[in-house]
């Protein structure tokens, strides 16, 4: 059932969705990529992409904002569910974020609260049509309730850590959390 959101203060509509990056698009042959799990786990976990998408999907109705003002309204994510992650690994209890990494050096960091909140997922498609390489092919992140950089692209693994790393923006100036609603865009 799709839900109603909020437009966030600072934020105007769009009907097209951006095509924006850090660095280059890179090639990523699926029968090739690894997606690695590590860090505060019992075990280190790696996934195939056929092993990834085998795993449960979720639907997820959610809206999109990005720090630059812009917010592509009533998506359609399919995906894993970061809950998932849970029964694969066993996270032990001392772990309080996740830093994601993805292709061309790119990272992003999350307490875990948000990395699990009951949206969070791994898109594969984006209104029942796979993701672009422009646009994270063949997994992005999509965290709903913060700004679109917090939903990396190109991901290829998640390492589980007791201490907060800063990730690519948010070492650049960009806010560590990045609540829309609140305008979390830039340190202070």
């Amino acid at each position: 059932m799709k839900k109603e959101n909020r437009m966030p203060p600072g934020q105007r509509p769009i009907e097209e969705w951006p095509e924006l990056q850090f660095g280059i698009v890179p090639h990523i042959n699926a029968s090739e990529w690894k997606f690695r799990i590590w860090g505060l786990t019992e075990k280190e976990r790696e996934l195939t992409f056929e092993g990834f998408t085998s795993l449960p999907q979720v639907k997820v109705y959610a809206d999109a904002h990005c720090v630059e003002g812009w917010s592509l309204m009533d998506n359609l994510w399919e995906g894993v569910s970061t809950s998932v992650l849970k029964e694969l690994v066993r996270i032990q209890p001392e772990a309080r974020f996740v830093i994601v990494h993805c292709m061309e050096d790119y990272k992003t960091n999350l307490p875990l609260n948000d990395f699990f909140a009951e949206d969070a997922l791994f898109a594969i498609k984006h209104n029942g049509k796979l993701l672009t390489p422009e646009h994270g092919y063949p997994i992005r992140l999509v965290i709903p309730k913060l700004y679109f950089w917090k939903s990396a692209k190109w991901i290829v693994g998640i390492e589980f850590t007791r201490m907060d790393r800063s990730g690519y923006w948010e070492s650049r100036g960009y806010h560590n959390h990045g609540d829309p609603l609140k305008e979390e865009r830039y340190r202070d």
